[in-house]
């Protein structure tokens, strides 16, 4: 946790902040005791009372926490001990209904002012603002810099605001929004009221830019640890990656999965493939209407859907916290993109995988459309590199010879110290080397020098294994002493092979129509044997050990929290609510590990508060009750049949 003034800030982060006073008298025991009744938690994470204290105390502060990490927490605990009104400013109407949905299962009063609001529902809820009935009013920052709306806070002497997704205000983020930068306003409308300003992923250039966008003053920079530990994170080379979804989601059998593609055809090429497998997927892009959309949206945060194939116009506004997989059919355009939108895994903080199909042609294919998409816009030329700088980046994560937390925590500027982290491919020794990989890049480099680097990946990869084509017989490559060199190696293979070498630079491709392979001095080096050259053999098949599952199932009775799952999605239904509304997967598991069959033993339970156990806690007892009764007479009846066998 790390607490220091903004001013002349460095970006440097200082260790063990719990050792810094905040000026706060509120003992932590108070805080603690409205987070036990209202959410059923014990303890904070780290970060978090820092960021509560900065809340209270009215100080400025930008709060930057991993997904999962419990920034929502932090803004939510302040005006209840307060007993105050704030703000929060979110972007989006479904981030902000599931938001207050699960504010309110908990017994917390929050509401929410967005265009889906009938004219009675938005009257009666401005007038609850007024009458100061909420604690937390979450709007768009559109709504929030009207003038009318403004006024009505001044009347009211609003003192805090939230600004969620805080990045969406920096050029420098992933994300940037024009509508956040009006945002830049609040200081001059509210001179006495603090802002405290949250985001999961900000780098140091996008954290300056957030304090300079917001005027943030004197105020509490909280960084936390930007590596997410219950992840797995591989990166596979893409070979054929309709079928190498469908393994990873079959894996993760009902379990919820979202697969990111870069265009719109791709999803709704992906999800059909999915759905001919019997997987229950649709697709979701910009493309479709708003009601499309929203009833996508909704069915898989209701559990009605396990799969999600999208473009990155999908996932801000999800809040459903046991999604166990996201897969990137293709590389992301950023290290931002990719960390924001694998954290949608695991928010539970139960174990997830992260799985990238890469190949070398997503680098240029991102390369061409953002090029294309500087020159339509006219913009400006720091802009285009800079965008080209953060698709670099993530390239070199593509790389298969570095630990992938390592690499990701490393890029946010913090020191990872774990010499291996067991939760990645290069880690786990699933990417190994490739023996004597010089002796098959010289034939590969050797094939396109004797074809005068005049073709594409496909006919070199035919000549090389002995094709009988008609393109071979046009051009006699048959002839070649480089023909059929390859012959024992799988397509699969080969292909790997030489996206690895333009992983390497070891060899180039032409950006027109044809991408003709072509050499360069690297590549005559190698051939030269002036330079050795590394390279890895197709992954191996990750084990369901080296998922880590088994940590977060000890002791768990795996029946049980089948059939918790089943009660809690009847009584989601029943209340219109989201399943992960009632109760997480974490919690669940902690029922079914635990077996509370009275109210104090329910209130033992991780994610259990009072509004939750008075709502919920009959009928889970229940049903524990019943399964254990009847799982015991079956026991019984077991012990029975077995005592009656001659010995």
């Amino acid at each position: 946790m790390f607490l220091v003034s903004l001013r002349g800030m460095t970006g440097q982060a200082i260790d063990h902040p719990e050792q810094i006073g905040v000026g706060s008298t509120l003992p932590l025991d108070k805080i603690l005791s409205e987070v036990r009744r209202y959410w059923g938690y014990t303890s904070l994470r780290p970060h978090q009372e820092a960021a509560i204290r900065a809340g209270l105390e009215h100080r400025d502060s930008l709060v930057v926490l991993p997904t999962g990490g419990g920034k929502s927490l932090c803004y939510q605990v302040p005006p209840l001990l307060a007993e105050r009104t704030d703000i929060v400013v979110s972007p989006l109407i479904s981030l902000m209904k599931d938001q207050v949905d699960g504010l309110r299962a908990c017994g917390y009063p929050a509401a929410a002012l967005h265009s889906g609001l009938t004219p009675d529902e938005r009257h009666n809820t401005l007038n609850d603002v007024v009458t100061g009935k909420h604690r937390l009013v979450f709007v768009a920052p559109e709504r929030l810099m009207t003038s009318g709306f403004l006024s009505m806070l001044s009347r009211v002497d609003v003192r805090s605001f939230a600004i969620d997704e805080a990045h969406c205000i920096s050029h420098w983020g992933h994300d940037f929004r024009p509508e956040y930068r009006q945002l830049s306003q609040l200081k001059q409308e509210f001179p006495r009221a603090s802002i405290h300003a949250y985001t999961a992923t900000a780098t140091e250039r996008v954290r300056r830019d957030i304090i300079e966008q917001l005027g943030l003053d004197e105020a509490a920079l909280l960084v936390g640890t930007f590596d997410r530990p219950n992840l797995a994170y591989r990166v596979v080379a893409r070979l054929d990656v309709n079928r190498q979804v469908l393994e990873v989601i079959r894996r993760h059998r009902d379990e919820a999965v979202i697969v990111y593609c870069i265009s719109r055809k791709d999803t709704e090429a992906l999800a059909e493939f999915l759905r001919v497998q019997k997987v229950k997927a649709a697709h979701y892009h910009a493309g479709m209407n708003a009601d499309e959309r929203r009833q996508t949206q909704e069915a898989f945060t209701n559990e009605e859907l396990d799969v999600i194939v999208a473009t990155v116009a999908f996932g801000m506004g999800i809040d459903r916290s046991n999604v166990r997989c996201v897969v990137h059919a293709a590389m992301p355009k950023s290290i931002e993109h990719y960390q924001q939108e694998t954290g949608r895994a695991g928010r539970d903080g139960l174990e997830a995988e992260c799985v990238l199909f890469y190949s070398f042609s997503d680098f240029a294919r991102w390369k061409s459309l953002l090029t294309r998409s500087h020159e339509d816009a006219g913009a400006q030329a720091e802009s285009l590199d800079a965008k080209l700088e953060l698709l670099e980046h993530l390239r070199r994560y593509c790389q298969p010879f570095h630990c992938r937390h390592k690499h990701l925590s490393e890029y946010f500027g913090q020191v990872y110290e774990k010499a291996n982290c067991r939760a990645c491919d290069v880690c786990l020794n699933e990417t190994p080397d490739m023996e004597d990989a010089t002796v098959p890049a010289q034939m590969i480099l050797s094939c396109v020098a004797r074809t005068e680097e005049r073709f594409g990946i496909n006919h070199i990869v035919n000549v090389l294994r002995g094709g009988d084509t008609e393109m071979i017989r046009k051009w006699q490559h048959q002839n070649l002493s480089t023909y059929g060199l390859m012959r024992d190696t799988s397509r699969k293979s080969l292909l790997h092979m030489v996206n690895q070498l333009f992983d390497q630079s070891l060899l180039e491709r032409t950006t027109d129509e044809y991408k003709t392979l072509r050499l360069n001095g690297a590549s005559w080096e190698v051939m030269r044997g002036e330079r050795n050259v590394r390279m890895l053999s197709l992954p191996e098949k990750p084990s369901r050990e080296s998922r880590r599952e088994t940590a977060s199932w000890v002791g768990v009775d795996r029946p049980l929290f089948e059939e918790l799952r089943s009660l809690r999605t009847q009584l989601a239904r029943e209340r219109g609510v989201p399943p992960y509304v009632v109760f997480n997967d974490a919690t669940l598991r902690d029922m079914a590990r635990r077996k509370p069959r009275t109210e104090s033993a329910m209130l033992m339970i991780h994610g259990v508060g009072e509004q939750k156990l008075k709502n919920f806690g009959d009928c889970f007892m229940d049903c524990i009750d019943s399964f254990c009764q009847t799982h015991a007479a079956d026991e019984e009846s077991a012990s029975d049949v077995l005592g009656s066998e001659p010995m």
